[in-house]
């Protein structure tokens, strides 16, 4: 085991590194689930229609009388998505360089988003498709939001800008010194705009996602998911913080899918994707990466007190999916008792959670829903399904079991380490009292 960590230590470890300090990979990540609370807001509109499907009758045939005034705020939120996702995205990166006025190049970003999501048709008019500032131009904020911050940083670099003299306030200083990169960027997204409607006949956002299109069906799928589970699992073992240096990967792809759910859930269509952001902290990461809330409670049961210790400290924050203490604290990090569970347990319950979805037993997600609950709640809140909260509790359980054998043998070795510890404070003692009564 030992020689498996070394190795694995030597070749992932600068990999992993390297795409933590990656500032635009980063950038996006921090972007994209910056937006997840809008999301869940235009998500909160599921939940009356999750509640009709479930419960049908009467209830039922009300919501769907008055399902235009549960989606209104669908229009503001879930539906122009990729607008908040350019600001941010721009905004952290900017940030990352620590660039003047980030927000204003948020700003920047968005209108660029908006304007590359523009279509103009052979008669010069203006035809506008609400469903590209959407899911669908998501990917198209990634690359506008990045290129904004990247052009600007070209100008600033030159000189290229307007330079107001020090007694000008820093606020009007700032707005004069981004506009000439302001204005070509403006340009340059409407040249694109252009070129794409006059010779592909079509919007960028269409292109990107034509283009992108067999990335996105093959991420929701259970190889994906167990792939990027135990990916996950595997940088935590090494100290490296897995979930944020693999959603700037799979987020994206994990939102688009979340607020095609929701559009199709709005429609009066089934949805038809797994993988959601939802999806993967509802019920691959209850308690946190790794499910270890049954692990805490062993630990704090434990007659071990270094063990012991820990899990209460530990207890009522992994119980809200926050279970840093323990994996920093047990550790779980470069642990060889904990490397098999923590790393291929989720992969097991990724893929057993993945074919309970897929072959219609639990529900699929409608959207997203708030994050850090107790297990089960987020389960039920995305999917309106109580067998999906009763499979989000089997999967803490079913971790339980697969982390006991190997915490019975970390146990053991604790108590060992304690008793010779407590024979050598014996001694210590022992020698002290001796010198002292000579």
């Amino acid at each position: 085991m030992q020689a498996i960590q070394n190795a694995l230590q030597k070749w992932l470890f600068p990999i992993a590194q390297k795409l933590e300090q990656q500032r635009h990979l980063q950038s996006v990540k921090d972007g994209v689930v910056a937006i997840i609370p809008i999301i869940i807001i235009g998500s909160f509109c599921m939940i009356p229609v999750g509640l009709g499907n479930l419960f049908g009758g009467g209830f039922g045939a009300w919501v769907n009388d008055h399902i235009l005034i549960f989606n209104f705020p669908t229009y503001f939120t879930t539906n122009i998505m990729s607008l908040f996702s350019a600001f941010f995205i721009a905004e952290s990166l900017a940030k990352r360089y620590n660039m003047k006025s980030p927000s204003m190049l948020g700003i920047m970003a968005v209108l660029v988003q908006v304007v590359l999501c523009a279509n103009v048709d052979p008669e010069n008019s203006m035809i506008f498709d609400i469903t590209s500032l959407g899911s669908e131009g998501l990917f198209v904020s990634i690359i506008g939001g990045l290129l904004v911050v990247e052009i600007t940083r070209i100008f600033e670099k030159y000189n290229l800008t307007i330079r107001m003299p020090d007694s000008v306030p820093p606020m009007v200083s700032e707005s004069f010194s981004s506009l000439i990169p302001f204005a070509f960027n403006v340009i340059l997204a409407c040249a694109v705009a252009l070129l794409c409607t006059t010779y592909a006949g079509t919007t960028f956002p269409k292109i990107i996602i034509s283009l992108l299109a067999p990335a996105i069906s093959s991420m929701d799928s259970v190889w994906a998911v167990a792939i990027i589970i135990f990916l996950t699992q595997l940088l935590w073992v090494f100290g490296l913080h897995g979930a944020a240096i693999t959603q700037s990967v799979w987020a994206p792809f994990a939102i688009t899918y979340a607020a095609e759910n929701a559009a199709a859930v709005a429609a009066g269509v089934a949805p038809e994707h797994i993988f959601t952001y939802g999806f993967y902290f509802g019920f691959l990461q209850v308690s946190g990466s790794g499910m270890t809330l049954l692990l805490v409670i062993m630990m704090c049961r434990s007659k071990a007190k270094s063990l012991s210790s820990i899990g209460k400290v530990g207890i009522i924050p992994s119980f809200f999916g926050i279970n840093e203490p323990i994996i920093f604290g047990l550790p779980v990090i470069m642990n060889p008792f904990m490397l098999i569970p923590f790393v291929l347990g989720p992969v097991i319950v990724s893929v057993i959670s993945y074919e309970a979805m897929a072959t219609g037993l639990v529900s699929l997600p409608l959207g997203e829903a708030p994050g850090f609950l107790p297990p089960g709640f987020q389960a039920f809140l995305l999917t309106m399904d109580w067998k999906a909260a009763v499979l989000a509790i089997f999967n803490v359980c079913l971790m339980g079991l697969f982390y006991y054998p190997f915490f019975k043998a970390m146990e053991a070795d604790e108590l060992r380490k304690e008793k010779e510890a407590e024979a050598e404070e014996l001694k210590a003692a022992e020698a002290k009292a001796k010198i002292e009564q000579a």
